[in-house]
């Protein structure tokens, strides 16, 4: 006898459905990897132009800025990124519960917008630069 397949596994043949339930479905089961992609993060228009990327994947230790909700305009360092719910944690963002004790808010990738980036990795470094480097050679062909 075969074994049922599940309801909730991921499927790559999902391409783009409008329904929103399948959406949320694909997000949500969606591998680590994939999920990564969704965590990108738009760059202040000084790094925007500094890099020549519109946004890059947010890491600890960079310094945000909270562009939307209950904290807009609120900024601090990234505490904590949790790739399997797609969020990130900032300094300074916290719910003041009833008791009277904080608990850290869990935010969402699209609400922040990075002002500092944190360049300790040198893979991420290396990437950023290497662009830098691609438009400098490409502006002096076109003149």
């Amino acid at each position: 006898m075969q074994k049922p397949e599940s309801d909730h596994k991921f499927s790559t043949a999902w391409k783009s459905s409008t329904q929103p339930r399948k959406q949320r479905k694909y997000r949500y089961n969606a591998p680590l990897h994939l999920k990564q992609k969704s965590l990108r993060v738009h760059l202040s228009p000084e790094l925007r132009k500094k890099y020549g990327f519109r946004n890059v994947l947010v890491h600890k230790g960079d310094k945000v800025k909270v562009m939307s909700g209950q904290f807009a305009k609120r900024e601090g360092k990234v505490n904590r990124v949790w790739l399997k719910r797609e969020r990130v944690y900032v300094d300074g963002v916290e719910l003041i519960k009833k008791e009277g004790s904080k608990v850290p808010l869990a935010l969402a990738p699209a609400k922040l917008m990075i002002l500092e980036l944190e360049l300790g990795d040198k893979i991420r470094r290396e990437k950023l630069e290497r662009k830098i480097k691609g438009n400098k050679t490409h502006q002096g062909e076109r003149k």
